[in-house]
């Protein structure tokens, strides 16, 4: 069943990014529940910042699930990445992952790579970087499936990485690794910049996809861009998603109208969604 989740950032480094709920955890709980969210995405700077039986305690008064933990602010706030040239910072960014996917497990949800990958150039390659990148995503998978989660792995657009940008780069990259337990994390924003048809590079990645981040080609609230969304709404129905689709995108006009909107596109989008109400009844 797919289930629907809104992004609440307490980075205060990533002020003016693509989250839209920023006014605190209990705050941002609670506007998510009252417009009609199944869950938030948690963009943290640490697992310290909100303690797993303290977030787990305020998601149950909100009769809200977690969706997924992100990892961004090992770049944002410390400017880590797995394909950094030093072999210490590598490290110093794979024990970062490490700790949010303990974090994520406590709480049962994935754990995602996004920004942390990096990128290649200058005395580093592309294919010296992709090796670095598998050998952490084959240790992070690995490290995910022994407390029982899976990794998600998310291809950016050119602007952001220079390693996967496509659907179709992110299975290859999936294929070449020793472990089964990383999945693709597919952002709609992204793949309306680097796919040549994003509702069928949807349906090809069907196999692989883990988390959708549902949003508009300028990554606002999905239906304030130009983006078929229909088509690719149809792509995931037609091959059984049925986990997240969360709404990453800027808080434009605000974080409430940008919320609101988005709920209101993805129940057009995607007519067997239930209302909360329903599901709790």
């Amino acid at each position: 069943m797919i289930r629907t989740a809104v992004t609440v950032c307490l980075v205060k480094q990533a002020q003016g990014g693509p989250f839209v709920l920023w006014d605190g955890i209990e705050s941002s709980c609670r506007t998510a529940a009252e417009i009609g969210f199944d869950a938030i995405e948690l963009f943290a700077p640490s697992p310290e910042a909100v303690p797993a039986p303290a977030l787990r305690e305020l998601l149950q008064t909100h009769r809200l699930d977690l969706a997924a933990v992100g990892t961004g602010a090992g770049m944002v706030m410390h400017g880590l990445s797995l394909c950094d040239p030093d072999p210490q910072t590598r490290d110093r960014a794979k024990q970062f992952v490490r700790e949010m996917i303990a974090y994520g497990a406590q709480l049962e949800v994935p754990a995602i790579i996004g920004s942390m990958q990096g990128k290649w150039g200058g005395e580093v390659d592309r294919p010296l970087a992709l090796d670095w990148l598998r050998l952490a995503l084959n240790e992070l998978g690995e490290e995910a499936d022994r407390r029982n989660q899976f990794l998600l792995y998310e291809p950016l657009n050119r602007y952001e990485t220079n390693l996967c940008n496509t659907i179709a780069e992110g299975i290859e990259l999936c294929r070449s690794l020793a472990t089964a337990n990383v999945k693709l994390l597919a952002d709609v924003f992204h793949m309306g910049i680097e796919e040549a048809e994003p509702a069928a590079a949807m349906a090809e990645g069907a196999e692989w996809i883990g988390h959708v981040h549902f949003v508009d080609s300028n990554r606002q609230a999905p239906g304030r861009g130009h983006l078929d969304l229909t088509a690719i709404a149809q792509a995931l129905v037609d091959h059984g998603y049925d986990r997240f689709l969360s709404a990453e995108c800027f808080p434009i006009p605000n974080s409430r109208d940008a919320a609101r909107q988005t709920l209101a596109t993805y129940r057009r989008l995607f007519p067997s969604l239930q209302s909360r109400t329903e599901r709790q009844d």
